[in-house]
């Protein structure tokens, strides 16, 4: 398969990538070679395979999220020890601005 200038120049747009006209060419020749070979792979037979996510068979380990209670002197402790605290919660740093 072949790309053109054309596609490349839009495949790296799409990736917010500045190219040169040297690496337009190149990668017009690489990614070709990448669309042929993923081309190969769609024509092996999976049929009777069974879908997998890895291949390890690691599970993760998870706990039950649940709070416990602490006594008022355990809760103003802890309060005590954060960095930047208002009221009676921790103070962070804004995950989303």
């Amino acid at each position: 398969m072949s790309l053109t200038r054309e596609e490349v120049k839009h495949i790296a747009a799409l990736a917010r990538l500045e190219l040169t006209e040297d690496e337009i060419t190149r990668y017009q020749k690489e990614l070709a070679r990448i669309l042929d070979y993923v081309g190969q792979l769609q024509e092996v037979d999976t049929a009777g395979i069974e879908p997998t996510a890895q291949v390890t068979g690691l599970v993760n380990r998870l706990r039950e999220d649940k709070s416990i209670l602490v006594d008022e002197e355990a809760r103003k402790c802890l309060l005590s020890a954060a960095p930047d605290r208002e009221g009676d919660y921790f103070k962070v740093k804004a995950v989303f601005e």
